[in-house]
């Protein structure tokens, strides 16, 4: 039947699995029942579970309670970890994470902090493991775990294991199965292959679906490194072959060390806490203190898997599906300095709201969902930008033009332009933030590798737009032509006149840019004159507190020095440091430069300081009272 299934015939199947379960304690469901030993193969299994009247969908049907099939994997973990206590990864050898995202695949070796470097999965009739690195398949300490997991590969079939690599074939020899030096070929039980290659990639999966056992060694790091630019997911050769078995080689790193083998109960799967957490927002079942730990690094992963784009994939789709109900069920933190994130589920909300807005079928209806104030802003149309560029490294070319978030806009480049390695980049921040409390999604910055004359971009948290030209680029007179954008306040020194300057200051774009020959300065919307002031304000209402006087805050106190006394103050006050001892304890720093600041610009400081609550002591206010006071600083009107 599975052969017929091969050659393109159609089988129709009826049965439960429940009763042959009930009777079958012992047995193995996925791999034992007989309707699995055909549908199994391509993809379908009868399960356990029970179902009664249900609608017919006019779509595809999808449930979070698809998410997971119920197994808990413990007779594997149990077999596979009988007699191995540890895991001796030591020494210099730095393996890959392995994302651990089929409903039928679980982690078996993980570090202190959760991340996989061993994993399992049943693909049809079949099993896989991987490793994400080649040379422990030859490590001595190993040797109890890989006669375990030949064993367990092999299912009791007591056949031929092939080996793809030499330096392997000692070690796994000694699991008590006949193995040999072979390539992938046919007749094997088990094949044992490398993640750097994709060679009969398609033959290997039939090979495991059909019953066969495959373990599989290598990382993706390496690769990824020489490979920037390209996705690992989708373009490793190794995932071309592990991704629709619920596993892939990451480009994160692990590095060496001892590793307890885990304890069951205590291990985190992508599946199950998803499944997890989408009974919780959908019915507000309770998580347990674990779950919530791990729900941050359920949004990292959940960001990481939507990466595949696999929308060919049911299993994907499903999440996809899922993840987009979770997202309009919760809707999404709307971070910000009055809104930071700061819990698990913020943190997961906001990593699957940013990746889930890229890949479900319809993002323009979830943007309501995302953002509770999105207001529109006035557009220009088919603006012109020219392009004249001789690069040696990588170099930003700025538009003058701004996406709202979620905006879309169609943008026409011309062919020297297309595959040569050009880019579109829509926003200015391209840190990755990492912190516990955020006050702005994590990554906000997209960039479009262009491969086509016209392309649509958008980026969901919106941003400047600009042209990346690669390194060793010379052209002249290009046009690019933006169909449709937000005006932003661009000055260009030598071009922009003072009457242009006076028209474009006033766009509505929250962010600025200021271009001369050697620097470009973007203007952080924070830094506009209504926010600066309100900063102030609200500092002092609130009691002028040292604590709270940092980032924004902070900036203000020396952004009004610098409009008072302008910059030249600053070079001053900095080269008089290279003569002064500075002192050990905060107070006597915030003295100190109160001093020196003010003997700098001839003026006493001593009460503008003080209205920032700065500790300026007797002394220093004796040291300064010789000096004309600075009696209007702005600080006064707010008492």
């Amino acid at each position: 039947m599975v052969a017929f299934l091969k050659a393109g015939g159609g089988v129709l199947i009826a049965g439960q699995a429940w009763h042959w379960a009930s009777t079958k304690p012992k047995e193995n469901t996925l791999l034992q029942f007989p309707g699995n030993k055909v549908s199994a193969v391509a993809g379908i299994y009868f399960s356990i579970g029970k179902v009664e009247i249900l609608p017919v969908y006019p779509q595809i049907p999808s449930s979070w309670m698809t998410l997971q099939n119920g197994k808990d994997f413990e007779d594997d973990l149990e077999f596979l970890l009988t007699g191995v206590s540890e895991f001796d990864l030591q020494g210099s050898a730095v393996s890959s994470e392995i994302l651990v995202h089929g409903s039928l695949a679980f982690p078996i070796g993980t570090t202190k902090d959760g991340q996989t470097f061993l994993a399992g999965s049943y693909y049809g009739q079949g099993r896989v493991i991987v490793v994400s690195h080649e040379g422990f398949l030859r490590r001595q300490t190993l040797a109890p775990f890989w006669k375990n997991a030949i064993h367990w590969l092999d299912g009791g079939r007591q056949g031929v294991v092939g080996v793809a690599s030499k330096r392997a074939l000692g070690l796994l020899s000694k699991s008590g199965l006949k193995c040999e030096k072979t390539e992938f070929k046919e007749g094997l039980s088990v094949f044992v292959g490398p993640a750097h290659s994709d060679t009969h990639a398609k033959e290997i999966r039939e090979f495991v679906a059909e019953g066969g056992g495959l373990l599989i060694g290598g990382h993706a790091w390496n690769w990824a490194q020489i490979h920037p630019g390209q996705n690992e997911l989708t373009h490793f050769p190794g995932n071309k072959i592990l991704n629709q078995m619920g596993l892939s080689l990451l480009r994160g790193t692990i590095t060496g060390g001892l590793h307890k083998t885990p304890e069951p109960k205590d291990i985190y799967h992508f599946r199950h806490l998803l499944h997890r957490f989408a009974g919780h927002v959908a019915h507000g079942e309770k998580l347990s203190k674990h779950e919530e730990e791990n729900l941050k690094r359920l949004g990292r992963d959940c960001s990481i898997f939507l990466h595949m784009n696999a929308t060919e994939c049911s299993s994907y789709t499903q999440v996809v599906s899922s993840l987009t109900d979770i997202v309009m069920k919760s809707g999404m933190s709307q971070v910000c300095d009055s809104c930071p994130v700061k819990t698990p589920k913020d943190h997961l909300l906001l990593s699957v709201a940013t990746e889930i807005y890229k890949v479900c079928p319809n993002p323009d209806a979830l943007l309501p969902y995302l953002f509770k104030d999105n207001p529109l802003m006035p557009v220009v149309y088919d603006q012109k930008i020219k392009i004249d560029v001789n690069t040696a490294a990588e170099e930003w070319i700025s538009t003058g033009l701004y996406l709202s978030p979620g905006m879309k806009t169609y943008i026409a480049m011309p062919e020297e332009m297309v595959n040569k390695g050009w880019k579109i980049q829509i926003g200015c921040q391209t840190d990755r933030l990492k912190a516990r409390v955020i006050k702005r999604a994590s990554w906000v910055c997209e960039r479009i590798l262009i491969t086509a004359q016209m392309m649509q971009v958008c980026n969901l948290w919106g941003g400047l737009i600009y042209l990346l030209a690669p390194r060793k680029t010379q052209v002249e007179g290009l046009e690019v032509t933006v169909q449709m954008a937000v005006p932003a306040p661009y000055y260009k020194s030598g071009v922009t006149t003072q009457a242009d300057w006076s028209l474009l200051r006033t766009a509505p774009s929250p962010w600025a840019e200021l271009e001369f020959e050697n620097i470009i300065l973007t203007a952080h919307p924070k830094m506009t004159l209504g926010k600066r002031n309100n900063r102030a304000k609200n500092y002092v209402k609130r009691g002028k507190k040292l604590r709270s006087w940092s980032m924004w805050v902070a900036l203000e106190t020396y952004m009004q020095l610098q409009d008072k006394f302008g910059w030249d103050a600053f070079k001053k006050v900095f080269a008089a440091y290279f003569k002064i001892s500075s002192p050990k304890d905060n107070d006597a720093k915030m003295n100190l430069y109160a001093v020196t600041f003010s003997q700098t610009v001839e003026m006493n400081l001593s009460a503008f300081f003080k209205s920032w609550g700065w500790p300026i002591n007797a002394a220093t206010e004796e040291k300064l009272s010789t000096l004309p006071p600075w009696s209007d600083h702005p600080m006064v009107q707010y008492g």
